[in-house]
């Protein structure tokens, strides 16, 4: 399995600890997380702030990878993230794009309905 796609897989895997520290190792020191309904935030410090933010309220998440492909430097995931918050829940389709660089995270920018999570979790 190339090396980029084992490193995606062990990132999709890391989300169902919920720990925005170890998330956030992924990322190259300037990388940058693109999450499409928001703007994008760049570097690794403001990467972890912003996924601390968003998940805080996260009791468990779980993300089923459906399919995965590269080229080159470029990882795409296809995901189902199911993700409680107390006694609500969301199953959330996203494709997420990742162009890596030396063994980490340069960007990630994720596509996923905003209008499914925010039902799911109102």
């Amino acid at each position: 399995m190339e090396e980029n796609e084992q490193i995606i897989r062990k990132f999709i895997e890391a989300w169902s600890r919920l720990d925005p520290e170890e998330l956030a190792s992924y990322f190259a020191e300037d990388g940058v997380y693109h999450n499409m309904p928001a703007g994008p935030v760049s570097g690794r410090e403001n990467v972890e702030k912003f996924i601390h933010g968003f998940s805080a309220s996260w009791t468990e998440t779980t993300w089923d990878l459906l399919n995965i492909a590269s080229s080159g430097s470029v990882v795409f995931a296809e995901r189902l993230d199911r993700t409680p918050a107390g006694d609500k829940s969301v199953d959330l389709p996203c494709t997420g794009i990742f162009e890596l660089e030396a063994g980490k995270i340069k960007v990630w920018r994720d596509y996923f309905d905003i209008a499914t999570y925010q039902n799911g979790l109102a």
